[in-house]
């Protein structure tokens, strides 16, 4: 048991000075294995690093879960959650009170759209900018707010898998906040577009997308139409959403598709009931406005299109649906998305025969998302590469505070915000349409690195202003981090190898030993 003196623990630059964890940095960079030693029953070392790769972190309730069902049962119901969140109660509670999870976005956005309109109306230089400004404020809460419901599922919801690929697939299919209204839009595009398909069929998924105002303004789809067209989306879909680089299609292919895209946008000012018929034109009858999706048929071009050599008669928007199907039913398509998946959850450079496999799972159940998971989660390749994937920053600082804090629901989500921001992967804020790399070399550098021993020192210290409200004169509630569980003694001691063990032991008080467990080799992968 380490003894309990005041934490020493500093970072100068990228070199740690506390020696214990200089040890830990270099089988980092260097790649030390982690230990194999074997665990008492009930849970082996392998059952925590299966729960840790299919979840945002093993922590003892998590395990007891898995305990309690068995492996099979366990994925079985990751794989097939329920349709209701299962959220601890306080959890539930502080989703509850946020506005966005009761105002719909439509309402939302229009008064927001109306206000800003007023807002940039206003003559006087210095009121305009002050309206702007409460505009923005208002945007910038949207913001807040869906980063604190998606976060406190990631942390306490029992369908980890769930979250944890709505987490992917926005990553996938990135938008970035920062761009034109898009934070108005935000918590609906995780929520409804992705979210709901997470774990359903890739078509789905791509329709969802395609459909939603925070696809189209980002990647300029809404301003694509017949005479002026904008090949920015079409050209994205094929690169990132579904086909790959260099997977076939032409430059000719974009631009078709491009034009099939024509017309399909957004409108977000609220119905006027009192606006004058428009006079009926070519394709009227086609007009489509679901919430803040419109399908304008002035805007869209009607001719013949040729695409990936498919004939595609101009009829509206059903060519877009006939575009999507096309798409998702190419083989490069189920190459892509299952390579990717296996990135994610398997190897930088997964095998072969794996992605194969997962292809072949992909293309014969019609993309069926949690069919390619089983197959992969079942395979050989994913149980011998169980100690090989190291964590982004998303998954370590998510697989820490679900460890040293566990049930303890965390009353202000700023702080872990901030960590992700300053490890250059926050929520929502990779401005490109590529996501963020899923590979080591991004996240395993030196500075990097520096800044997760910070981040592991504060978590491992203290609640680090998690357990204060944020709302004004807020007193932050006592909550210390409690790693050094029975969990750990009786199941992730084992899994530690002897150089993290030894390190371990010279801590000079709990802090120091919390930061030393999370900065390990081991804690990494």
């Amino acid at each position: 048991m380490a003894r309990r003196h005041a934490s020493r623990f500093t970072i100068v630059d990228s070199v740690p000075r506390f020696p214990e964890l200089a040890l830990l940095f270099a089988g980092l960079v260097l790649g030390t294995p982690a230990g194999a030693g074997e665990p008492p029953a009930p849970l082996s070392a392998t059952d925590v690093a299966f729960i840790d790769r299919v979840t945002w972190g093993v922590n003892e309730s998590t395990a007891a879960e898995y305990q309690a069902l068995g492996r099979d049962r366990w994925l079985e119901l990751q794989l097939h959650p329920g349709p209701k969140d299962k959220l601890p109660a306080a959890a539930e509670a502080e989703i509850a009170a946020l506005p966005i999870a009761t105002k719909p976005t439509v309402e939302t956005a229009w008064a927001l759209t109306v206000q800003n309109r007023a807002a940039n109306q206003i003559q006087d230089p210095e009121l305009r900018k002050a309206a702007q400004q409460v505009n923005a404020q208002a945007l910038n809460e949207l913001g807040r707010q869906t980063a604190t419901r998606s976060l406190l599922r990631d942390l306490y919801s029992p369908d980890q898998l769930l979250e944890k690929m709505t987490w992917f697939w926005f990553n996938h299919f990135n938008v970035h906040i920062a761009k034109s209204d898009i934070r108005t839009t935000i918590g609906d595009y995780e929520e409804h577009a992705l979210r709901r398909h997470a774990l359903g069929r890739f078509r789905d998924l791509l329709g969802a997308t395609a459909t939603h105002p925070a696809m189209l303004r980002y990647l300029d789809n809404a301003e694509n139409a017949k005479g002026h067209i904008n090949e920015n989306y079409a050209r994205e879909i094929m690169e990132l959403h579904t086909m790959g680089v260099g997977s076939g299609y032409s430059q000719e292919d974009v631009q078709e598709l491009a034009r099939i895209l024509t017309g399909v946008g957004v409108n977000f000012l609220p119905p006027d009931p009192n606006a004058a018929p428009k006079p009926i034109v070519m394709g009227q009858s086609d007009y489509i406005r679901t919430g803040l999706f419109e399908f304008n048929p002035n805007r869209h071009d009607y001719s013949v299109k040729h695409f990936l050599g498919h004939t595609v008669e101009g009829r509206g928007f059903p060519e877009v649906e006939q575009a999507l199907d096309i798409l998702a039913r190419q083989p490069a398509t189920a190459t892509y998305v299952c390579r990717k998946i296996a990135t994610y959850f398997v190897s930088d450079t997964p095998p072969d025969p794996l992605v194969q496999r997962m292809t072949q799972a992909f293309r014969s159940t019609d993309g069926d998302i949690a069919n390619v998971l089983l197959v992969m989660f079942k395979s050989p390749e994913f149980a011998n590469a169980l100690h090989a994937k190291y964590k982004d920053p998303m998954q370590f600082v998510l697989s820490a505070v679900r460890l040293a804090y566990d049930g303890k629901v965390v009353l202000n989500t700023g702080p872990i915000q901030g960590w992700l921001n300053r490890l250059a992967q926050g929520l929502y804020n990779h401005p490109t349409p590529d996501g963020y790399p899923l590979t080591a070399a991004a996240w395993n550098g030196p500075g990097q690195m520096a800044v997760r021993f910070e981040i592991a020192r504060q978590i491992g210290s203290n609640a680090a202003g998690m357990f204060k409200p944020p709302v004004p004169d807020a007193v932050e509630r006592p909550a210390f981090p409690q790693i050094q569980s029975a969990f750990y003694f009786n199941v992730v001691q084992h899994t530690l190898s002897p150089s993290t063990r030894t390190a371990l032991e010279q801590a000079t008080s709990p802090q120091d030993w919390n930061t030393l467990f999370l900065s390990s080799p081991e804690f990494m992968h």
